[in-house]
């Protein structure tokens, strides 16, 4: 029998159309000689569908149609138990409907590349591509992200951070902060969020306090961050574990304002149809080779410290005035899975596909390895009540 892959994508994310994008990209690249492939669609209400019409993005224009075409189903929260069953039980027969080998995320965005539903799967045992919970929540808090890196002597521009409570009992003394600390111009964002959304650049008290109080509509947290007025963006992507791993081509993505927008990510051209492959941008990035090899580090050493896992994109953003070199951030579950880049490294799509199955499959083995309880009745000792006061 062939290697199921669960394929999961949408969610109640801001993110939740690139998702969909991404997700049909990803599994119409699967080998189907090697494997099966189960589309597993999360509705912005959390609801969980399954069916073949989930995999073309052209039925999405009429998503209350599509979910008719569609079964909702569910997977228990029992360990070592696979198994997608259908919400509606058959009055004869089993209500299994299928069962998933391997599960390739392909959610963005909020409640599902947070550690969210990594924590789901990582509950269940199922093996899994991509970052765990405790890589995928650092990873996609920006404030969080930044003091790791800071920790490990990876360069970040100057930053505070605070959250929406904060903002409004301590707005004077927050701004103080930030105009002391930082000055102008900056880039404010939601600390949890992707593709641009939310994020807006001040270039005075009151564009930043009009910028925050957007930005505070998508996150609790808040970070305000030093703008490089002529900057460079480059990305680099990463393949592998922490342990072991390898690094991207460079691109340079093309922005049509100061800020790389969610329309230049998505829209560049394409409708929207195409994800993050369809944007404007320079493959390879044209760079000086010394630049190039220290951007790839840096990916790699942001990669390796965060414990990532699967494929994740690394932003960077390069000062032309001085050439130093900052990492922006990471995206633990990139639009596009950041195919692109891959194949203009040599690694073909399908190719990147299996690795990341190989990859799941290799953690599993290892995880198997682990020692996860402690063979130790303290309840055979005669203790009661009592007897646990001690015990933390």
């Amino acid at each position: 029998m062939k290697t199921n892959i669960g394929v999961f994508f949408g969610g109640r994310s801001t993110e939740h159309e690139i998702s969909v994008i991404s997700a049909s990209q990803a599994m119409h690249a699967i080998d189907k000689e090697k494997y099966d492939v189960t589309p597993i669609y999360i509705s912005k209400q959390g609801h969980w569908y399954t069916g073949n019409a989930l995999s073309d993005v052209a039925n999405y224009k009429d998503i209350p149609a599509l979910l008719a075409r569609c079964e909702e189903v569910y997977m228990k929260p029992v360990f070592g138990d696979y198994n997608l069953y259908k919400c509606k039980k058959p009055l004869f027969g089993s209500n299994i409907l299928a069962h998933i080998d391997v599960v390739i995320p392909v959610l963005h965005g909020s409640n599902g590349e947070d550690g969210i539903f990594e924590g789901v799967l990582e509950s269940t045992g199922i093996p899994f591509a991509g970052c765990n919970t405790l890589s995928s929540a650092n990873g996609m808090d920006k404030i969080t992200m930044k003091m790791i890196l800071q920790a490990c002597d990876i360069p970040v521009v100057d930053y505070v951070w605070f959250t929406d409570k904060q903002w409004f009992s301590q707005r004077d003394e927050l701004i103080a902060r930030i105009e002391d600390k930082i000055g102008y111009p900056v880039i404010v964002k939601p600390a949890n969020l992707g593709s641009s959304v939310g994020i807006g650049r001040a270039v005075d008290r009151r564009q930043l306090i009009e910028k925050v109080d957007e930005a505070e509509k998508y996150s609790t947290r808040i970070i305000v961050e030093d703008m490089i007025e002529e900057l460079q963006e480059i990305n680099c992507s990463v393949l592998g574990d922490c342990d072991e791993y390898q690094t991207s081509v460079c691109e340079e993505p093309i922005k049509s304002g100061e800020i790389l927008s969610y329309e230049d990510k998505y829209m560049g051209g394409t409708k929207g149809t195409k994800g993050m492959q369809s944007s404007q941008k320079r493959i390879p990035a044209e760079l000086p080779d010394d630049e190039t090899r220290r951007i790839r580090f840096l990916a790699g050493e942001t990669f390796r410290v965060l414990s990532c896992h699967g494929v994740s994109r690394v932003d960077v953003i390069i000062d032309r005035k001085t050439r130093d070199i900052y990492v922006n951030e990471i995206n633990t579950i990139p639009g596009s899975l950041s195919f692109y880049l891959w194949e203009a490294t040599g690694i073909p799509f399908d190719s990147l596909m299996d690795r990341l199955v190989q990859l799941a499959l290799k953690r599993k083995r290892e995880q198997g390895l682990k020692t996860v309880s402690y063979d130790q009745n303290i309840f055979s000792l005669g203790g009661g009540v009592k007897g646990t006061k001690g015990i933390k």
